[in-house]
């Protein structure tokens, strides 16, 4: 009864439902699992009343994507919480680096390359909408081209190469190399430097927010923004195949999108796809795995450097130099036996997360796709953890391991543990899941994919199914 079909309800299944419901189809969203979200999920994983987020934890797109500014989250249950700074970065002196909101005490902190920082992130900070409107596009045409282009100039760079070439200290070049590490690539990859820079960008001009209550917000949210716009949701209604969504009755009429990576679109749709679609998917890459460890903790983090505790998010990994070594063993096939590791500490700023006086953090790292060393690379976490907060490991009351495997399990969009819909390489930034010259469109009439396996990648902003549902749109607008 429905003329627009929507498979998952992650935050791109979400917005594309949105915005075909906007524009008057009547929409039923399909979720597999009993409640919707997808990365935007809270669970108590540990002990009764520890809240975790399963996977998405700090939010800076959900105040920052184009879509998501465009929706009244907040109408909807959303408060956001601002810590005092973004992100800190600690180090083995016993002090940390700060990315603070404002972009003169960043630079303040970082001493002799703290005009260096200023001249890299004004340009791109005083036309931060324009800018965040672009690379949150398709790759081609450029949506704004100037800025994108000037943007370009050092976000194709290695991570490497730019901040060795633009810093001469080991604060700031950390600090850098933290951000860009979020891309799961080498740091001495092309366009390494574009994490890097945008995570960054972001911390000046939005913050790091979190979701009080825990990440779920987000995506209840979204479905009641999609349910007061007259969509539908049916969760534990897992689809096999596009038979029942795609039949001659609905030919031409129905829009089906698919909040899934090429594997499940294969497993989808394979033997109604052309042999040359087929064989561009097939060569798709995934990027590396992750082991997420949340904890129960009976008390704060104690960090040597206490300015961690104004942060939610904290990047582990010492230097760029140890960061860098970490993520090229990772791209080997090896797992470091320093890893880089991110840590959100939500209960220090969300009471909700943990009972009286308790607290959670949440940690991951990279591993090779599929790697089944999960609990090797817990004790790598936790001497992590212990290196930069000693006494951390008799905090713990409680933990939940998730590895490559289980997290697949539980969303089978993260192939082989790769949470970001795969690889975020150079060759994927313009053909992402294939070259296409609109990359959501398959050769299939009216299917269309929405997840982060499109462009612009992974990442709680939704613009991926807002994209899609635009050009499904605009398809249908034409053949009419």
């Amino acid at each position: 009864m429905h003329d627009a079909i929507v498979v998952g309800s992650g935050p791109n299944g979400l917005a594309a439902a949105i915005t075909l419901a906007r524009a008057g189809r009547s929409v039923l969203v399909l979720e597999g699992r009993e409640a919707v979200g997808g990365g935007l999920r809270t669970e108590e994983l540990t002990l009764p009343g520890f809240r975790h987020d399963t996977c998405a934890a700090v939010h800076p797109l959900g105040l920052a994507s184009p879509f998501m500014r465009s929706v009244p989250l907040e109408q909807h249950g959303v408060a956001w919480i601002q810590p005092p700074v973004p992100l800190a970065h600690p180090l083995d002196d016993g002090s940390a680096v700060l990315l603070e909101r404002s972009l003169p005490e960043t630079a303040e902190g970082l001493g002799e390359d703290g005009a260096a920082w200023r001249r890299l992130f004004s340009p791109l900070l005083a036309g931060v909408d324009g800018l965040l409107e672009g690379i949150l596009a398709p790759v081609l045409p450029p949506r704004r081209p100037v800025q994108t282009a000037r943007f370009g100039r050092e976000a194709l760079r290695s991570a490497e190469g730019l901040a060795c070439g633009t810093f001469s200290g080991e604060r700031a070049r950390a600090l850098f190399a933290g951000n860009a590490a979020h891309s799961t690539l080498p740091l001495d990859a092309a366009a390494s430097a574009s994490f890097g820079l945008v995570l960054a960008l972001l911390g000046h001009a939005v913050g790091w927010p979190i979701a009080r209550g825990g990440s779920q917000a987000v995506a209840d949210a979204l479905t009641s923004i999609l349910r007061a716009l007259g969509g539908d949701v049916e969760t534990g209604h897992p689809v096999a195949s596009l038979d029942s969504l795609v039949t001659d009755r609905h030919k031409g009429e129905r829009l089906v999108l698919l909040d899934v990576t090429p594997r499940q679109l294969l497993g989808l749709a394979g033997d109604r796809l052309p042999s040359r679609y087929l064989r561009a998917l097939d060569r798709y890459r995934y990027g590396p795995g992750v082991v997420k460890v949340d904890y129960a903790l009976s008390g704060p983090m104690p960090w040597r450097a206490a300015e961690c505790s104004r942060a939610a998010t904290i990047h582990l990994g010492g230097t760029l130099e140890e960061i860098a070594a970490a993520e090229k063993a990772v791209a080997r096939g090896g797992n470091p036996e320093r890893p880089y590791v991110l840590v959100v500490q939500q209960s220090l700023f969300d009471e909700t997360r943990a009972p009286a006086g308790k607290h959670t953090l949440w940690a991951y790292t990279h591993v090779p796709n599929g790697s089944p060393a999960a609990e090797a690379t817990v004790a790598a976490i936790e001497s992590q953890l212990e290196r930069f907060a000693p006494g951390f490991r008799e905090l713990v009351l409680g933990r939940s391991v998730l590895g490559p495997a289980a997290l697949e399990a539980r969303n089978p969009n993260y192939v082989g543990g790769d949470i970001n819909g795969g690889s975020a390489e150079l060759r994927q930034l313009f053909a992402r899941p294939v070259a296409r010259p609109t990359p959501y469109r398959t050769p299939l009439d009216g299917v269309y994919l929405c997840s982060s396996s499109t462009p612009p990648g992974g990442g709680v902003h939704g613009m991926c199914g807002y994209h899609a549902a635009c050009a499904a749109l605009a398809s249908r607008r034409r053949s009419r």
